[in-house]
């Protein structure tokens, strides 16, 4: 890149996704300025660090999708920069259970899936399952998954931000993007909390906030992000009372799993997740970050699916709410495993939202990563899970694509594969995030 005055390539958020789409730049781009700005003065304060942890083994997605692309490749990757960096996994593994003849159908298409995708999987015996987990619940056969593990992804987010910062890389914390300023031949100025930065190429992690981002720079037309809200209940079982997580058959029209037993790093069971309908983008209480703005926003999104019901939101928004209740979250997990006691699970742990990007003009919840880009800006769109999984090699394939968009020389957009000619409007009102 030629050098200016301005950063060469200025990120918007420090999540999982940000940071190591930085330090995939910094290689692919060795003498460049690289500059983080993170909204928020900690690391983690979102998504990325309030995952679950899970170091999934990439069976559950359709073959054409990035997130099969990826996560098998990412678990890999993961896993050994983990032992690399001496951050302990438990290497648990996972099992999927059935409850009817209709989910064995669903068990055999993941078994399909998991082959094609080039993961480590086994059919077994409702027998073979228990000698795994002797608590374990399934009606004749279970998927054992060897390759799922379980990390504590603040303690990954540490290591990532101390590489970047010794590759070079800056940051800037409690600094949070508001406006497009101006823009010239060259370089383009956004506004923040810590003052006008000037920049030649703006990188967008915002998660939450990144479809408002994105449409400053005119990218996400079609796409808007739904907020779900994600709650664990944690046992007072001493760590090691199961052996492996243990799932149900996912409805694969959603890009939820369902209920299921988590197990922490440390060997600790919690059950979830909730996938509550949020009512703000970061409501994870009843009035916490309240944003009137927002709230009126998502909630008349929400109620004209309620109405419309295109993508059976009421179903299951009707359904997740009820999983509110401590007894019906119990209820369910139990119908996975035995000795499943209701006063052991006394204690919700620290909540996360999903960030799940909604297209607006095919009624979708959308179920792959997206992204978006044109001359000026790259935006990560959809990074919801397995984003965390597949951050490693996720991050070195946007990378290209950012290459691409670079060394386009009429500047055009990208879109998934398909290029166009970048979008291009003048700077419009504050997006504060």
């Amino acid at each position: 890149m030629a050098k200016t005055n301005a950063i060469d390539f200025l990120f918007i958020g420090a999540g999982v996704i940000g940071l190591n789409l930085a330090r995939e730049l910094k290689k692919k781009f060795p003498d460049s300025n690289i500059m983080v700005f993170e909204k928020e003065n900690l690391l983690g304060a979102h998504s990325s660090g309030r995952n679950s942890g899970v170091i999934h083994a990439g069976f559950y997605y359709s073959a054409d999708s990035l997130k099969a692309k990826f996560t098998r490749e990412g678990n890999e990757q993961l896993r050994e920069y983990c032992l690399e960096k001496k951050i302990p996994v438990n290497m648990c593994g996972k099992l999927v259970v059935t409850q009817n003849e209709r989910e064995e159908k669903t068990l055999d298409e993941l078994i399909k899936r998991g082959v094609h995708n080039g993961v480590s999987l086994d059919m077994i015996t409702a027998e073979e399952a228990k000698k795994i987990e002797p608590r374990v619940k399934t009606l004749r056969r279970a998927i054992w998954s060897p390759n799922t593990g379980c990390v504590n992804p603040i303690s990954v987010l540490k290591k990532l931000l101390e590489d970047a910062m010794c590759e070079g890389i800056q940051f800037r914390f409690g600094a949070k993007f508001l406006r497009i300023k101006s823009e010239n031949t060259n370089t383009i100025t956004v506004t923040t909390t810590a003052g006008d930065v000037e920049t030649r190429f703006v990188v967008n992690c915002a998660g939450l906030y990144a479809d408002k981002v994105a449409r400053e720079f005119g990218c996400s037309r079609d796409y808007r992000i739904l907020p779900f809200k994600g709650l664990y209940l944690y046992s007072d079982e001493k760590p090691g009372s199961l052996k492996t997580n243990i799932y149900p058959v996912p409805d694969m029209a959603y890009p939820f799993l369902g209920v299921h037993f988590t197990l922490t790093s440390d060997g600790k069971i919690k059950v979830g997740p909730t996938a509550i309908p949020a009512f703000w983008r970061e409501q994870y209480s009843i009035t916490e970050n309240f944003n009137f703005e927002e709230m009126v926003e998502i909630l008349w999104r929400e109620l004209g699916l309620l109405v419309k019901s295109d993508i059976g939101f009421r179903n299951l928004a009707f359904k997740e709410i009820q999983k509110m209740s401590k007894n019906k979250m119990v209820n369910l997990a139990s119908a996975l495993a035995t000795d499943v006691n209701p006063s052991q699970y006394t204690k919700w742990g620290k909540p996360g939202i999903r960030a799940q990007l909604y297209n607006i003009k095919t009624n979708k919840l959308e179920m792959d990563f997206k992204y978006e880009g044109n001359s000026r800006s790259f935006h990560v769109l959809n990074a919801v899970s397995p984003a965390f999984t597949a951050s490693m090699p996720l991050a070195k394939f946007l990378a290209e694509r950012i290459n691409v968009l670079l060394q386009n020389s009429r500047g055009a957009g990208i879109v998934g594969e398909q290029i166009r000619e970048a979008p291009h409007r003048p700077p419009n009102k504050e997006t504060s995030l």
